[in-house]
């Protein structure tokens, strides 16, 4: 007996919790809280994992017996079998086993509908929701919160009660933004998250793995099912140099995406590496990281180092920095010689400060050429609001380094000239920056504190100063700049800058002002140029908590009621998609064809629909209504090929669904692009739609599309897009034989006239499951039962 408990033991250090003898399930704790460090302070129970890391990584380095990136490092480390998973990157589906799983508020509530309906009693590993998202900016923080708290209060009393029945940490309407809250409190060194949210990656910033996903992904791990990733590749980016003066960390993936552009990423992470990584600090390189879902990447990450180390222990994970220091080699850094499957080389000292936009984050502007190619190209040169905050840029060292810009300009008598809007990214920091005084900067400024949450950024701005239709210009320091994406109003031009950009250019107020070369007149009439920003990493005296704003989930849920009103506008339980009969799907009708761009905005908007994320048959008359109809150029004007009639897009989907039209949508380049929302793919599911078929998919789209049991397919040649017309008629064969790596015979009829094409797929066995179970979810009901 002793020998097989120390034989035991010693498997279940080497393969984690999920192995099937309940002997080695025994032992599991004892391996995994080893280091006796809790994961965070609100995880007392739980402790690091790098025994276990360590002792997975071993295996698969014996087996693989090459030099490992960093990013391969921490994924496989978290592998569920690291003995005989098939790893090659780029080709291999790997089953995975993350650390933690982070939620916002907008997407938390489709996630948890989806937790409820599959019947599990509590989630299998730690995770939190986070009320971020339903805050619309109005006129100030405190003012703009208290009337979420009362417009969305059925929502957040769903969160917090189920959040206390199944176990999951709750982080009240105030708390912050979900990844600055990740990032305070959560990510560390070595982690492997999943979050409901496309900017999931900023945990990079302290070197974790955090990978952006939909929903249906999270009830997997929420489940304690191994999740399943595709491989990635890895794209190395060598900084070399030193980031200086008007040069910021948002200045490094403003300049990697110009050169992948927003698709260049796809399929792989981004690691950075090299001499210049030191002269980031922690919450800078999160910015590059978070800003990385603009390329498509599925995550992006750092090397551990001392500036990581400085913010935990900061952030007062102290044991936690220790605990890394002693896995910096083995866990946490390349292997020497390490191969990436593409590099690229920044140099920071001769890295010019960049301006990305409008309408899509890659289109490159050195702050030397900005002026000079918006005039070429007719973007109106007055700026109306400079906006800075945002997940992606609103650490202290951010708010401080613009408020050294601002107290330079008024040193000289003069302000912003336009709007000047602040969010700051959690409690935390909007208590120490009120505390240390940069508030008051802000104010004197001509500034607006918005509350702790993601505000304009996401289209939760109820904006006055234009009317939708005027052709306008903003600059802004958050992370995505799609058409309509701040204010619903297409004719706006946003600008993706650095934080200390916006705020230089609000002060100048036009387009064509470098704060490198250039001047400005002071109230005196003397001509100054702006001092180049500067601002503490981290707050001298530390962090100021500011109010309590999170809920711990009780020892025990049971007592606790979840209730959904059936005639509520805002939730409403979910009922299983139907299965797929066993047939091909023939003669189904062309919904609409899409021309162009097509993010997750554009088939599912946000801003005004957030109300109606909980409630999939009202959000679903959004689906569509931003994308370009190829038909006539329009958005949200097709025609009913049943009728005859036009429509708009969710109109005509539902009269097809009332006749038993199945239908498909057809799309262009890196379709669903943009948000993790997986709305986007349950809409259109919701109301009759079998397949998308497309010239290229991005990452987290495509796994929605699958997990929901819709078919997402790619044009084995592109030019096939020109022969599918509105009335088209399409046909899969041989459905039967669905079968990995094997493309789909389709036909495309134009009246009498039969087209043959090919399309490709991305399914492996297990998701083919899901799509002849109708998703993932009735899958994973078909197994339990």
């Amino acid at each position: 007996m002793a020998a097989r408990l120390m034989n035991a033991q010693a498997q279940v250090c080497k393969l984690g919790k999920h192995v099937a003898d309940p002997m080695l399930r025994q032992f599991h704790a004892s391996c995994y809280t080893a280091s006796k460090v809790a994961l965070s302070k609100f995880d007392s129970d739980v402790y690091m994992p790098y025994e276990k890391l360590s002792k997975r990584l071993e295996i698969v380095s014996s087996r693989l017996n090459r030099p490992l990136t960093l990013s391969e490092k921490v994924l496989y480390s978290h592998l569920d079998d690291p003995a005989n998973q098939d790893i090659v990157r780029g080709t291999s589906y790997l089953r995975l086993r993350p650390d933690r799983v982070a939620m916002q508020d907008a997407t938390a509530q489709m996630a948890l509908l989806q937790f409820i309906s599959s019947g599990l009693k509590k989630v299998a590993v730690p995770s939190t929701v986070h009320c971020d998202h339903l805050i619309e900016a109005q006129i100030g923080g405190p003012k703009d919160l208290a009337r979420a708290k009362d417009l969305n209060r059925e929502v957040y009393d769903f969160l917090a009660s189920t959040c206390a029945k199944y176990g999951l940490g709750f982080w009240k309407p105030g708390s912050g933004i979900i990844h600055q809250i990740i990032l305070e409190n959560y990510a560390f060194p070595g982690l492997l998250m999943i979050g409901t949210d496309s900017h999931t990656p900023n945990g990079g910033g302290l070197g974790g793995l955090c990978i952006g996903v939909g929903g249906a992904d999270a009830v997997d791990v929420m489940a304690d099912i191994p999740w399943e990733l595709k491989c990635p590749k890895v794209i190395g980016v060598n900084l070399t140099g030193k980031i200086s003066g008007w040069t910021s960390p948002k200045d490094v993936i403003l300049k990697v995406a110009d050169i992948l552009t927003v698709k260049g990423g796809t399929g792989a992470i981004i690691e950075y590496h090299g001499k210049g990584v030191d002269s980031i600090s922690c919450t800078g390189m999160a910015t590059i990281c978070n800003m990385g879902a603009e390329i498509g990447a599925t995550t992006s990450l750092f090397p551990f180092n001392q500036r990581m180390a400085d913010y935990l222990k900061s952030t007062g994970r102290a044991g936690i920095a220790s605990e890394a220091q002693k896995y910096h080699k083995k866990v946490l850094s390349a292997d020497s010689n390490c191969e990436y499957d593409e590099v690229i080389e920044i140099n920071l000292d001769t890295l010019e400060p960049h301006v990305n936009g409008p309408f899509t984050p890659d289109l490159g502007h050195p702050i030397s050429k900005l002026g000079e190619n918006s005039k070429k190209n007719g973007y109106p040169m007055d700026i109306k609001v400079g906006l800075i905050g945002s997940c992606t840029n609103s650490s202290y060292e951010d708010m401080g380094r613009c408020a050294s810009i601002a107290k330079d300009a008024m040193s000289h008598g003069i302000k912003s000239k336009i709007p000047f809007n602040v969010t700051p990214g959690s409690e935390q920091i909007r208590a120490t920056i009120e505390r240390d005084g940069i508030s008051e900067v802000f104010d004197k400024f001509g500034g607006t504190v918005l509350a702790n949450a993601c505000g304009p950024c996401i289209g939760q701005w109820d904006r006055k100063d234009v009317k939708k239709g005027d052709k306008n210009t903003i600059v802004t320091s958050y992370n995505r700049n799609f058409t309509g994406r701040n204010d619903a109003n297409p004719a706006t031009h946003c600008f993706v800058t650095s934080p200390e950009m916006v705020t230089a250019l609000s002060i100048a107020g036009r387009l064509d002002f470098n704060p490198l070369t250039d001047e400005l007149t002071g109230a005196d009439g003397k001509k100054f140029k702006l001092k180049a920003p500067f601002g503490d990493e981290l707050p001298a005296r530390g962090f100021d908590p500011g109010q309590d704003t999170y809920t711990a989930p009780p020892s025990s849920g049971e007592k606790v009621s979840v209730a959904v009103d059936p005639k509520s506008m805002r939730l409403q339980l979910l009922e299983p998609f139907d299965k797929w009969n066993g047939q091909d799907l023939a003669d189904m009708t062309v919904l609409i064809k899409v021309k162009g761009k097509c993010t997750t905005d554009h088939i599912s908007a946000a801003g005004p629909w957030l109300k109606y994320r909980g409630h999939l048959d009202n959000i679903s008359n959004n689906m569509f209504i931003g994308a370009t109809n190829s038909e006539n150029n329009e958005m949200n004007n097709i025609k009913n090929q049943r009728s005859g009639s036009w429509g708009n897009v969710p109109e005509v989907a539902r009269d097809y669904k009332a006749n038993n039209i199945k239908w498909v949508a057809v799309g262009d380049e890196n379709y669903g692009e943009g948000s993790s929302r997986e709305h986007a793919a349950l809409e259109p599911r919701h109301l009759g739609g079998r397949a998308i078929i497309v010239k290229s998919f991005a990452r987290i789209h495509e796994t929605n599309l699958k997990k929901q049991g819709l078919l997402p397919l790619t044009f084995a040649n592109a030019a096939d897009y020109d022969k599918i017309q509105p009335t088209s008629k399409i046909t899969l064969k041989n459905l039967k034989n669905l079968a990995p790596g094997k493309p789909v015979e389709c036909e495309v009829k134009n009246g009498d006239k039969v087209d043959k094409i090919i399309l490709n797929h991305t399914l492996n066995d297990l998701q083919i499951g899901w799509f002849k179970a109708g998703s993932a979810l009735n899958r994973m009901k078909e197994l339990a039962q």
